[in-house]
C-alpha cells in the first residue's frame, strides 16, 4: 500500500476558482482509480491560495487484470461490423472464436490476464487530467502556451516516496516545492504528505482549509464573547475568507462612530462585499463601530489593523458623502430624471413604467380598500433611488435606499415601507411584504414587469431565466397567498397589457394572456409541491384554477390534503367516486342527454328524496358563501352526505327499465357530482384504495 501525493504551486488563485479546482481535479482522480479498480484507504484534497494538494493513502501499487471474454458482433453480421470490432480492440481475426448464446451466435475475444502498475497509470494520466480541467477564467503568461487560473510554478508528484515523472507543458514534475509564496528562492523536497503538512504547519501555514475554518471560528467566538457582540451568519463570506488565507489571524478593528449615522445596510454591504470584513452587532441587533477581519499573518506591530481601519474609513467616508447628498434630493422632483433611464428595449423608460404602475396600483388599492392616493404616490417615486449615487455604487440597495430617502424627507411611513419592500419576496423562503401598501406596490411592480417581458417575447426558456421571471411570478403567488388575499390577478394583467398599448408600446405576443395564465399556473403548481400537497390534489386544484382566486385555491388544496387520509377525506372521496363511476358507466351505455333538471315529483322512494334534500342543503350552504369559505366546514358538510349517498345506491336501482325514472335518477346523481365540485374537481383524486 502506497501514498500518492500531488501538489500544484501557483500564484494566488481567487477563492472561487480555487474551490472548483480543488473539487473537480480530486473527483477526476477518484473516478480514474475507481474505473481501474484501484483501491485507497483514505483520500482528500486541500488548498491554500497558492497550493492545491491531493492525497490518496493506502493505494494499491499494482493490480491484476483478469482475462475476460469480450462479446463482438453476431457471426451473421456484415463484414464491416466485424472489422470495426477488430480495429477497436486492436486484434486480428485469428484471435476470435465463435460462441452460441441464448439469443444467437456471436464472435468473442478473450483478453490476456495482465497486471497494471499504479505508478505507470499516474505517469500517463496526471498530465491528461490537468490538461482536461476547464477553468471558468484562465490566463497565459510569459512565452508559455499553458492556460491556468494563475501562473503555475511547480508540480510536486510523489507515489510510494518516488517521483512520478512527467512533463506538463513547460514544467517537469519533481519532489520539490517553493517554501515561501512571496519569495520564490528556497525549495525543499518532500517524500510524503505527512512531513509536508507538518513542515508548513510548524511554519504557520495551514494547508487544510477545514482546520483554517476552525481556527477562524474559534477566534471569532473568543473575541465576540468577550465583547458581547455577534456577527451575521454569512456562509459564503466565511468560505471565501477561508480560501483567501493560509495563516489565518483574526483582528478586532474599529471605524469612526460618526459613520453610525449612515444606514446600517450601507455599512454592512461596504464591509462584507467590498472588504470581506465582518461587521458586529449588539444584542439589540444594532450595528457597532467594531468589525472583525481575517489577516494572512500575525499583526506583530499593529500596522495591519491600522491599515485596515484606514481603508474602511475611506470607504465609509465615500458612503457617508453619497448618503448626505442623496437623502436631501427631492424625490418628487427626481421623477422626471427617470425619463432618461431605459427600463428595457421595447418597454420604455422607468418614467413610463412608474406611470403604468400608478394606474395598476390604483386598481389594487380598490381591492385592498386602502388609500389610492398613497399607492399612486409610492408608485411614482419608488424608482427614483435608481438615479442616486448610492444605488449607483451599491446596486444591491435599490428600493431600500428609496425607503430611507422617503423617510428622511417626511413621506408617510406606509409609503417609505412600501418602497423599501417593493422587490420582496426575492426567493421561495424570503420575507413577503405584509403591510397593505407594500403588498400593493410589490404586486404592481411585478405584474408590470411580467406582462411587459412576456409581451415582447422575452420569456424563460428551459433552464434559462436571465430576467428572473419565474421568481417574479412566484413572488406574486406568495404575496397573494401569504397575505390571504384573492386579488384579481387576471384582470390586473389584462389592464397592464392595455396600459402598454396606451403608451404606444407594441406587445406583439398574440398569446400573451394565455401564456401568462399557463406560466403562473405552472408556478402555482410548483408552490403547491413545495408545500407538500399530494399530486392528485394538485391536479384537482389546477383543473378548476383561477388566477383571481389564488388564495382560495390554495386553502382548499391545503385543507383537503390535511384530511384526505382521515375519515372525512375517505367519506368524501368514496361518496363522489361511487356517484361519478355509476354516472359515467350509465352515460356510456345509454343514449340519455343530461340537462341539469331533476323532477322530485316522480321520486319513488324516501332514499331519492333524502339525497335530493341533502344536495339542496349543500347547495344552499354554497350559495351563502362569498370569499369567506371555511374549507374545513365545507369538507365536513360534504363528508356528512355519505349516509344519504350510500343509502341511495344501496336501495335504489339507477338502471331502471322505465326511461323517465332512469333519466331522473341520473340527473340526481349528476346534481350530486356538480355540487361536490363547488369545492374542487374530485374527478382527479385517486380512489381511497389506490
Amino acid at each position: 500500500m502506497s501514498e500518492f501525493f500531488l501538489e500544484l504551486f501557483s500564484e494566488e488563485i481567487p477563492a472561487g476558482l480555487q474551490k472548483n479546482l480543488r473539487e473537480k481535479i480530486f473527483e477526476d482522480f477518484k473516478n480514474l482509480f475507481e474505473e481501474k479498480s484501484i483501491r485507497s484507504k483514505k483520500n482528500f484534497s486541500f488548498s491554500t491560495p497558492n497550493r492545491l494538494v491531493l492525497v490518496f493513502e493506502g493505494l494499491d501499487k499494482q493490480i491484476k487484470i483478469k482475462s475476460k471474454e469480450i462479446k463482438g458482433p453476431k457471426t451473421s453480421a456484415p463484414e464491416q461490423a466485424l472489422e470495426g470490432f477488430l480495429r477497436s480492440n486492436k486484434i486480428n481475426k485469428k484471435d476470435l472464436f465463435k460462441k452460441k448464446t441464448e439469443k444467437d451466435e456471436f464472435y468473442f475475444y478473450k483478453t490476456v490476464a495482465t497486471s497494471l502498475k499504479t505508478y505507470d497509470l499516474l505517469t500517463e494520466f496526471i498530465p491528461k487530467i490537468l490538461s482536461n480541467y476547464q477553468w471558468k477564467k484562465s490566463m497565459k503568461w510569459g512565452e508559455f502556451d499553458l492556460n491556468w487560473g494563475r501562473p503555475l510554478k511547480s508540480i510536486l508528484s510523489i507515489f510510494d516516496k518516488k517521483i512520478v515523472s512527467f512533463k506538463f507543458h513547460h514544467l517537469t514534475s519533481s519532489n520539490l516545492t517553493f517554501l515561501d509564496k512571496d519569495f520564490e528562492e528556497k525549495k525543499r523536497s518532500f517524500e510524503n504528505f505527512k512531513k509536508y503538512e507538518k513542515f508548513f504547519e510548524d511554519n504557520g501555514v495551514i494547508i487544510n482549509q477545514n482546520k483554517r475554518l476552525k481556527i477562524i471560528n474559534k477566534s471569532f467566538l473568543k473575541i465576540l464573547g468577550k465583547k458581547g457582540l455577534k456577527i451575521n451568519e454569512n456562509p459564503k463570506l466565511i468560505d471565501e475568507v477561508v480560501n483567501l488565507v493560509d495563516s489565518p489571524n483574526v483582528l478586532l478593528c474599529k471605524f469612526d462612530k460618526k459613520f453610525l449615522s449612515v444606514p446600517k445596510e450601507i455599512l454592512t454591504l461596504t464591509m462584507e462585499s467590498h472588504q470581506k470584513y465582518f461587521p458586529t452587532f449588539n444584542d439589540k441587533n444594532e450595528i457597532t463601530n467594531e468589525f472583525l477581519i481575517v489577516t494572512n499573518k500575525k499583526d506583530k506591530k499593529g500596522l495591519i489593523k491600522i491599515g485596515n481601519e484606514r481603508v474602511v474609513d475611506a470607504r465609509l467616508s465615500d458612503a457617508e458623502f453619497f448618503w448626505n447628498k442623496d437623502k436631501t434630493q427631492n424625490l418628487v422632483k427626481k421623477v422626471s430624471e427617470l425619463k432618461s433611464m431605459n427600463f428595457f428595449k421595447g418597454l420604455g423608460s422607468y418614467f413610463d413604467k412608474v406611470q403604468r404602475m400608478r394606474k395598476i396600483g390604483g386598481m389594487i388599492s380598490d381591492e385592498l380598500l386602502i388609500s389610492k392616493e398613497k399607492v399612486e404616490l409610492s408608485a411614482s417615486i419608488c424608482k427614483t433611488d435608481l438615479t442616486s449615487d448610492l444605488v449607483g455604487e451599491f446596486p444591491e440597495l435599490q428600493g431600500l435606499m428609496g425607503g430611507y430617502f422617503s423617510e428622511h424627507q417626511g413621506f408617510d411611513k406606509d409609503i417609505s415601507l412600501a418602497i423599501s419592500e417593493q422587490y420582496l419576496p426575492i426567493g421561495l423562503n424570503s420575507m413577503v411584504p405584509k403591510k397593505p401598501f407594500s403588498v400593493a406596490l410589490s404586486i404592481t411592480d411585478k405584474i408590470d414587469t411580467l406582462v411587459g417581458f412576456f409581451g415582447i417575447n422575452e420569456k424563460p426558456t428551459s433552464s434559462k431565466d436571465p430576467l428572473a421571471l419565474r421568481r417574479i411570478a412566484l413572488g406574486i403567488i406568495r404575496t397573494t397567498i401569504e397575505n390571504k388575499k384573492n386579488l384579481k390577478i387576471n384582470d390586473l394583467m389584462n389592464y397592464s397589457s392595455r396600459l402598454y398599448d396606451d403608451q404606444g408600446y407594441n406587445l406583439d405576443n398574440k398569446d400573451l394572456q394565455k401564456e401568462l395564465y399557463n406560466f403562473l399556473k405552472d408556478r402555482f403548481r410548483y408552490y403547491l409541491k413545495e408545500k407538500e400537497i399530494r399530486y392528485d390534489i394538485i391536479e384537482a386544484t389546477l383543473s378548476s384554477f383561477s388566477l383571481n382566486n389564488l388564495f382560495s385555491s390554495f386553502e382548499k388544496a391545503k385543507c383537503l390534503n390535511k384530511v384526505i387520509r382521515s375519515q372525512i377525506g375517505m367519506d368524501i372521496n368514496s361518496s363522489y367516486k361511487r356517484a361519478s363511476n355509476i354516472l359515467e358507466h350509465e352515460m356510456k351505455n345509454n343514449e340519455i342527454e343530461i340537462n341539469d333538471t331533476t323532477d322530485p315529483g316522480i321520486f319513488k322512494s324516501e332514499f331519492e328524496k333524502n339525497l335530493y334534500k341533502k344536495i339542496n342543503d349543500i347547495k344552499k350552504y354554497y350559495s351563502t358563501l362569498n370569499n369567506d369559505e371555511n374549507c374545513e366546514k365545507s369538507l365536513s358538510i360534504l363528508a356528512e352526505s355519505k349516509k344519504e349517498v350510500f343509502e341511495f345506491f344501496d336501495n335504489v336501482k339507477v338502471n331502471e327499465d322505465n326511461e323517465t325514472l332512469r333519466k331522473n335518477r341520473l340527473e340526481l346523481i349528476n346534481m350530486l357530482c356538480k355540487t361536490f365540485q363547488n369545492y374542487i374537481n374530485f374527478q382527479f383524486l385517486k380512489a381511497n384504495n389506490e
